[in-house]
This record gives C-alpha cells, sequence and structure tokens, in this order.
C-alpha cells in the first residue's frame, strides 16, 4: 500500500499558504499562479485554516461580496483534517470521502511536512494497481513461458 510519505517523496512537499490577513483576490492570484485548488492560511508558523475554491465559490460569489476588499479569514476553513506520513492512500480517500474534503496536510510530530489532494491519493492508488497488474502479467508469462 502506497503511503502518505511515497506521495510526497513523488509530488515534493511544496506548500503554498497566505496570511488569515491577505485579501481573498491575492490568495486567488496565488491560486492561478500556482495552478492549485487550495491554500493552507498560515499564522505564526501554524495551520490557521484552509482556503480552497470551494470556499471562495460558496462565501464569496454566491454571496456577492468583493474579492478585493474580504480578507481570507472571513471565508476560510478553520475545521482541517491533518495525516501523518505514515496513512496509506486507502486511510487518506476514506477520510476525505467521510468529511468531504479535497485536500489534506500532513503532518508529523506537529511540523507541516506537506499537502496532498484528492488527485494526488488517485494517482497514488492508480500507480498501486498499476503496479500489481504489471506483476501479474510477469508471473502469468513466466509460468507459460
Amino acid at each position: 500500500m502506497k503511503t502518505v510519505r511515497e506521495i510526497l517523496l513523488d509530488k515534493g512537499n511544496q506548500v503554498w499558504s497566505v496570511s488569515p490577513d491577505s485579501t481573498v483576490f491575492e490568495a486567488l492570484q496565488l491560486m492561478a499562479e500556482k495552478n492549485t485548488g487550495a491554500l493552507l492560511v498560515m499564522k505564526e508558523d501554524r495551520v490557521a485554516g484552509i482556503m480552497t475554491e470551494r470556499d471562495y465559490a460558496r462565501k464569496v460569489v454566491l454571496l456577492g461580496k468583493v474579492s478585493k476588499e474580504l480578507l481570507v479569514k472571513e471565508i476560510m476553513s478553520t475545521t482541517i483534517f491533518y495525516v501523518e506520513p505514515s496513512f496509506s492512500t486507502e486511510d487518506c480517500m476514506a477520510l476525505m470521502i467521510d468529511k468531504r474534503v479535497r485536500h489534506l496536510p500532513v503532518m508529523h510530530n506537529g511540523k507541516l511536512e506537506g499537502i496532498i489532494s484528492i488527485g494526488d491519493v488517485v494517482k497514488g492508488v492508480i500507480d498501486e494497481k498499476e503496479f500489481i497488474i504489471s506483476q501479474l502479467e510477469n508471473y502469468i508469462k513466466g509460468e507459460r513461458g
């Protein structure tokens, strides 16, 4: 089973973040620049929240607010679900489905180690399945050869 640690080794542990006092517009610019759907909201080296495209759509656009005036702390999600590097892709997928989240910060001994998305988890699961299929194909070919 692939672990979060292995996912981070493949993708890297770069975390894009903003402060709670950043404007929503600044956060959206960073999201667009980094091609990401979520940013961690950091306050004094600790995770204070997460801002996602979903937060923007539901808490700004639908409520008719202005992103250049609104601060991230006014729309960020403060309930955050974390995973450890030892978690499996199946553990992450189950948590994401149960809590209806698409991004999980990775913490180890109280230290932020990275962030994974649903896309990272799905890729990890697919990589695992492709490896198993490859091993089975080699086994079958060896039996017939």
